[in-house]
């Protein structure tokens, strides 16, 4: 993986050497989102902030896979490089990168207040907040609106209630002809997808969140145990064995074929099945994942986050496009255009966003209540964790490993890689 995220240097030098501003103007480049529309959305509003400032904005596209961005950032980090000025991280790596981030404290002191203080916290490590929020993800339970009311059966609210209606709905379409049915969709193969499942389905048995904000690992308890003991019992009863190589998209596209009840996924996946084409479009509801046995429900926290390289040599520049890429109107512009979910909290009561999506308090309220996944407290070491954390998870839910033992022993791993509770 190494050797394939050097191909982007070149890349990232042409887009500095390629023509030049006015005099009078700086020049920045921007790593943005490149997947989908929203290379193009985010474009959109740089080009404005361009007009505001008379200043210009190199985009440099990134490489589509997660962990190539991440490394590509970690090398032009690591030699102080002032290549790129502003970056957009995922929400699990402010403790990764921290280090080489500038501190927003004080330029956001005014609007940061406005953004879910969750996020707010994920991205401030040691009293820095080194990452603007810019748009945010949490779990949602995604259904088939037309097959509840075909079958009398209301939203499921448990988990309990989902198994048992999923199980019925799926056993009824296929009696009735549609032998491709399945109760229920969701992430199984072993990346971090698998480990934002996980984390939920702990959280609502209460099982905590794996490690804690104090450090403290957690994971070992009867709470973890129960939670992958019911995940491993759904596979060939709800979800195909199929469900343990999806990742986001393949289970979104398997629950958009029509072939399935329910699917947990991200906000974006609406205007996904909502499109024109969609052979479910106007068939799907949006609620908050089930509860567990304890009366709890878990949603895990994601998104994408703008920060400013120390090594910048445009600084305060590039701290006013971020102020202004994360500002209310440019967030509202982009979940007109995206569905992306804002990380402002009034904005979910907007009329148009709501003409869009009925359900805005539903993933308002998933946004402000979701949980992080503990990357701002183990740092560095997070990718460690969550490999550890999805490797134990596949090993119970796709070889049939032991639950209780797998997480003893998993307990035991994270534990060995701190010293005294400090990561």
């Amino acid at each position: 993986m190494l050797s394939s995220t050097w191909r982007w240097l070149p890349a990232v030098a042409a887009v500095l050497l390629a023509g030049g501003a006015p005099a009078a103007a700086a020049t920045l480049t921007m790593a943005c989102d490149s997947i989908g529309h929203g290379g193009r959305v985010c474009e959109e509003g740089v080009r404005a902030w361009e007009r505001k400032t008379g200043h210009r904005v190199k985009m440099l596209a990134l490489p589509p896979s997660s962990s190539e961005r991440l490394i590509l950032y970690r090398q032009l980090l690591g030699v102080q490089s002032p290549l790129v000025d502003v970056l957009t991280i995922d929400i699990v790596w402010p403790g990764i990168l921290a280090d080489s981030l500038i501190d927003l404290s004080k330029p956001a002191a005014s609007t940061i207040q406005d953004h879910f203080p969750a996020i707010v916290k994920n991205n401030t490590v040691d009293g820095r907040l080194i990452a603007m929020p810019w748009f945010t993800d949490t779990g949602l339970l995604y259904y088939r609106k037309d097959l509840l009311a075909k079958y009398k059966r209301p939203i499921p609210t448990t988990w309990a209630e989902l198994t048992a209606t999923a199980r019925l709905i799926q056993n009824g379409e296929r009696s009735g002809g549609n032998k491709r049915m399945w109760g229920y969709i969701w992430q199984g193969q072993p990346y971090e997808g698998l480990t934002c499942d996980a984390l939920e389905w702990i959280l609502s048995h209460g099982g905590g969140s794996i490690v804690e904000p104090s450090g403290a690992v957690t994971v070992d308890n009867p709470g973890t145990i129960a939670a992958l003991r019911m995940a491993r019992s759904w596979i060939g009863d709800i979800s195909p064995t199929a469900v343990l190589s999806a990742r986001e998209e393949e289970s979104r596209a398997m629950f958009q074929t029509g072939d399935a009840v329910f699917l947990r996924n991200w906000p974006y996946v609406w205007s996904v099945v909502n499109a024109p084409d969609s052979p479910i479009r106007g068939k799907v509801g949006i609620a908050a994942l089930p509860r567990g046995p304890g009366g709890q429900s878990g949603t895990t926290l994601g998104g994408h986050q703008l920060a400013v390289s120390k090594y910048s040599r445009h600084a305060d520049l590039a701290i006013d496009l971020v102020l202004f890429l994360t500002s209310r109107a440019e967030q509202k512009r982009r979940a007109l255009a995206l569905g992306v979910s804002p990380t402002i909290g009034s904005l979910y009561q907007e009329e148009q966003l709501i003409a869009m999506n009925p359900y805005q308090e539903t993933l308002r309220v998933a946004a402000a209540s979701a949980t992080p996944r503990p990357s701002t407290v183990t740092g560095r070491k997070y990718e460690q964790v969550s490999k550890a954390v999805w490797r134990t998870v596949s090993g119970v839910i796709a070889e049939g490993k032991d639950p209780a033992s797998s997480v003893k022993a998993l307990e035991t791993n994270l534990n060995s890689m701190h010293k005294e509770r400090t990561w």
